[in-house]
């Protein structure tokens, strides 16, 4: 509850502030779309939602934490708290998935949550061409400091990106992985993960 309470005070106050536009506010960044799939996952305890959540979830969660997203706002402003609340919650809640529940991310389910970001991409860049938005920075970078700034002009920084999200993914697997190697076997699927 938490991060839903973050996210809906976010909203509220860019309504308060007359800030509030298609253009920017609709919760379409993948670190958006994180937070609510959290709550989802904490609720529902979807192993499907969380195969997704560990890659997508955790590695937006992450970059947003190193980079956030604030413009001109900084501690102790509201922004700056709301940013790490939600943020963080993503990064607690997929963790505690993994610790109470025994869920694990596999490598079909990583190149999954790769074609299923792709596609949403693919949606978000036609939305973006609509509402002439920059969500996801599709169309060009943030207009701040950013790893984004390392990955060459437009377009070819979306390849960078790309190729960013795949090894970040496998770096978010390989504790599974060197777990796995260590022990010899597979981990076991946890009840529930035909859900």
């Amino acid at each position: 509850m938490v991060i839903l309470a973050a996210n809906v005070s976010y909203h509220l106050w860019l309504v308060y502030e007359h800030a509030w536009s298609a253009k920017r506010a609709l919760p379409l960044q993948l670190s958006d779309l994180a937070a609510l799939l959290a709550i989802v996952m904490l609720l529902t305890t979807n192993y499907r939602v969380f195969q997704f959540m560990y890659f997508a979830g955790l590695g937006s969660a992450i970059q947003a934490i190193v980079t956030p997203d604030l413009y001109h706002f900084s501690f102790p402003h509201f922004l700056y708290f709301e940013s790490f609340i939600s943020h963080g919650g993503v990064v607690l809640a997929c963790l505690f998935m993994v610790a109470a529940f025994k869920y694990r991310p596999t490598v079909p389910s990583l190149w999954g949550t790769v074609l299923i970001v792709d596609l949403y991409a693919i949606s978000v860049f036609f939305l973006n061409k609509f509402l002439g938005s920059n969500y996801l920075y599709i169309m060009k970078k943030a207009g701040m400091d950013t790893i984004l700034n390392y990955f060459g002009p437009w377009p070819w920084y979306l390849l960078s990106m790309e190729i960013a999200m795949i090894v970040s993914f496998y770096i978010l697997y390989s504790p599974f992985w060197i777990r796995r190697k260590r022990t010899g076997r597979r981990c076991p699927e946890p009840e529930g993960s035909r859900r």
